[in-house]
């Protein structure tokens, strides 16, 4: 059987490692690589040989010897970038935030339809062996009727990107955008039970004088219909990488926790408790879980969503509604209200 061909887009600090779990991935191979340094190109040219590196990525996106084009580029380039290799009709894994606004995320999911291809948006959470294990508990009914979820990141700062684009709030579009939107996806996800959100309510905050825009401390209460809600709560202003989930439901409670001196780091330490409403019980996580693991599980997933027709881990609808959620965050930051959400 031949190999799922893959093109990269973006060889920075987070696509060399694409690169590297796509290279590592059965049955995917990396054929071409854009970047817009010279020496980012070079840096490509060393670790891959075997693959072509091109300049342009718009270039990049006409071969026909692709596939699949991966794209990892500052936010503000993800629309662009989506849009080329859709239209050239190619399957597409791009990292998220999918877009910077709800109008290039239904342009981009009209493409793909259109088309006929793949749209998987990158929230690799959902393919942890913690993260999602704590999903197929709350699916299976092991603490009842999920009614509340705590999702909560400490960290250090985020690094500033190439170009220092990560702190230009017109290239990153917010920094609700950037890391808490994998919480929304895993607050969604967790209380699907309850349909979609409905509303939210958050608050933020900056340490940076003159730059109210970069919200060291982000806080959001995410509402579902029934009474069912989530809060989601992050701060920028701590040390190392520190992430819990706290689930609790009409029957019982699960305590999942994952640590490390930086998020992407292959020697974390990670927990998962269950109170089944008698007794608390440690659930053994039996392979190794992070974002840089994550990463490799998700080149298996595309590649067999392409060549077998398996389901992706996450859709353009589901990183719509990661957009949508982070936009009427900011939205309600700014304005100091609930904003109801009418997709």
């Amino acid at each position: 059987m031949s190999d799922i061909r893959f093109g990269l887009i973006g060889y920075g600090a987070w696509g060399r490692h694409h690169a590297a779990a796509i290279a590592k991935t059965p049955g995917a191979r990396l054929v071409a690589i854009a970047a817009k340094t010279e020496a980012s190109q070079a840096a490509a040219r060393a670790d891959y040989p075997d693959a072509a590196v091109h300049g342009d990525f718009h270039e990049l996106a006409t071969r026909n010897d692709l596939d699949v084009i991966d794209v990892v580029l500052p936010s503000h380039l993800h629309y662009e970038a989506a849009s080329a290799a859709l239209n050239n009709d190619k399957h597409l894994l791009l990292e998220k935030p999918m877009t910077l606004s709800l109008t290039d995320a239904d342009a981009l999911i009209a493409a793909a339809k259109s088309k006929g291809k793949l749209l998987a948006v990158g929230h690799e959470l959902r393919l942890s062996s913690l993260w999602r294990q704590a999903k197929e508990m709350i699916d299976a009914g092991e603490i009842g009727d999920p009614l509340y979820a705590l999702i909560e990141l400490w960290r250090h700062p985020y690094r500033q990107g190439a170009d220092g684009w990560r702190y230009d709030i017109g290239r990153v579009g917010n920094w609700i955008l950037e890391e808490p939107i994998h919480f929304f996806d895993l607050a969604r996800w967790y209380l699907s039970k309850h349909g979609e959100p409905v509303s939210v309510y958050a608050r933020a905050n900056s340490a940076q004088p003159g730059h109210p825009e970069l919200q060291d401390n982000f806080s959001a209460t995410l509402q579902f219909a029934g009474g069912a809600y989530a809060l989601i709560s992050q701060t920028l202003l701590g040390f190392e990488h520190h992430q819990t989930a706290k689930i609790t439901g009409t029957n019982g409670a699960l305590w999942a926790s994952w640590s490390g001196a930086q998020g992407r780091t292959r020697h974390p330490t990670f927990s998962l408790r269950h109170f089944d409403g008698n007794d608390i019980h440690d659930i053994q996580i039996l392979k190794p879980t992070g974002e840089l693991f994550e990463l490799d599980d998700q080149m298996g997933v595309i590649v067999a969503a392409v060549r077998d027709g398996a389901p992706l881990h996450a859709t353009g609808m589901d990183g719509r509604w990661s957009v949508a959620m982070c936009l009427a965050a900011q939205e309600s930051v700014d304005r100091g209200t609930i904003v109801p959400f009418s997709l």
